[in-house]
């Protein structure tokens, strides 16, 4: 997806690059397993659209089984549909440490998963591998960044490879074709009138509408294990052509999941250029929020996204106070997901209960390698 202004254009007719890319997402905040699971949501998608199996394998350090983290329902999800499609290994012990608690459990552990990283990066089995809390193992000086930095570059030329995790090292940086920072604020407003629920992912960075996939995915699993009453409603502005970056991986959401997923788009196949707005286009807006907020009142939904809202709010298509009121009075089980790059910071951040900005520090499109199917679109 190419963006121009504030705009979003379609991505239904580009060249499309067979080189795989290193991806490091980093940083503080909310968003970066999320965003990796987005992708391999997405990749999935496009190989069942495109008639070819994509296969994937997640590999997660310092994250053992004797623990539940936010991404083990999401997981469940994929692997429940796409069982043949999937493959995942966790290690390492579930608490946290430091460098001067580091034991030979730890050091033993990292080798292993390594050991699994090192066969499942030359084996040709996977077009994509997450390397989950790589960064952070690392950090921890449990494995050789060198050795690491030089199994990575040297990679199959097909194979996308995505680095997640707090504290990347410089060396892994600098061999990274794409480096998106997570960046966590805090707005003590949400605290003290104990808002929760409401997230909000933006900035210039890759990740944002990807995330939310993963949150999709998560509550999706929550409801494979409890009740299957956790419904997801997926709202989007700005996009009423085809061709979008997460097509695929909602329609590969929507095909196994149909009593669970549901999703509404409004707005033009075109850009939508400030102070060039035309009627049509507050119509959508308004049509959209109009589906959105009696979502949210409803209590109906366990996860709604609404996805590219920040944009459209920016753009003066919607009246910020009514969204304030809505988010404030929403049920208090229903979670919202809220993203968007946006110039101008609307009122409803300040009741944010999580707030990641994504920040491109790298990004090989700006290079002129060309996306990808699956993976940027």
């Amino acid at each position: 997806m190419s963006r121009v202004g504030i705009g979003i254009r379609t991505a239904t007719k580009r060249k499309e690059r067979a080189t795989g890319q290193i991806h490091v997402y980093d940083g503080t905040g909310k968003g970066k397993s999320q965003a990796a699971l987005g992708v391999v949501l997405r990749s999935i998608g496009l190989g069942i659209e495109a008639g070819a199996d994509t296969r994937i394998l997640l590999l997660q350090f310092l994250k053992g089984s004797e623990r539940d983290y936010d991404e083990d329902a999401a997981i469940a999800a994929l692997r429940k549909s796409f069982p043949h499609l999937i493959d995942r290994v966790r290690t390492g012990r579930s608490e946290y440490f430091g460098k001067d608690e580091i034991t030979d459990f730890d050091r033993a552990e990292a080798y292993r998963a390594w050991t699994v990283a090192k066969g499942a990066i030359y084996s040709d089995l996977y077009s994509v591998i997450v390397l989950d809390e790589l960064s952070p193992t690392l950090d921890l000086g449990l494995l050789p960044i060198a050795e690491v930095v030089e199994m990575l570059q040297s990679k199959p030329n097909h194979l996308e490879v995505i680095v997640t995790g707090r504290d990347a090292p410089a060396a892994l940086i600098e061999i990274a074709d794409l480096h998106s920072e997570m960046r966590a604020h805090y707005h003590p407003e949400a605290a003290a009138q104990g808002i929760e629920g409401i997230e909000i992912y933006t900035g210039d960075g890759k990740g944002k509408s990807t995330s939310a996939l993963g949150k999709a995915l998560q509550a999706i699993g929550r409801g494979i294990g409890q009740d299957e009453s956790h419904r997801v409603l997926i709202v989007q502005w700005l996009k009423g052509g085809t061709g979008y970056t997460e097509d695929a991986a909602i329609d590969a959401l929507k095909k196994s999941y149909p009593h669970l997923v549901d999703r509404h788009r409004c707005g033009g196949d075109a850009i939508v250029w400030r102070g060039k707005q035309q009627e049509i286009d507050y119509i959508e807006a308004q049509r959209g929020w109009e589906i959105a907020s009696s979502a949210i009142a409803s209590g109906l939904y366990k996860t709604i996204i609404l996805d590219e809202l920040n944009p459209t709010v920016d753009l003066d298509l919607l009246p910020q106070e009514p969204i304030v009121r809505s988010l404030i009075n929403k049920p208090e089980g229903t979670q919202v997901i809220i993203t968007g790059r946006c110039f101008n910071t609307p009122a409803y951040f300040n009741i944010a209960s999580v707030h990641s900005e994504m920040i491109c520090h790298k990004h090989y499109a700006d290079r002129g390698v060309d996306l990808r199917r699956g993976v940027d679109f």
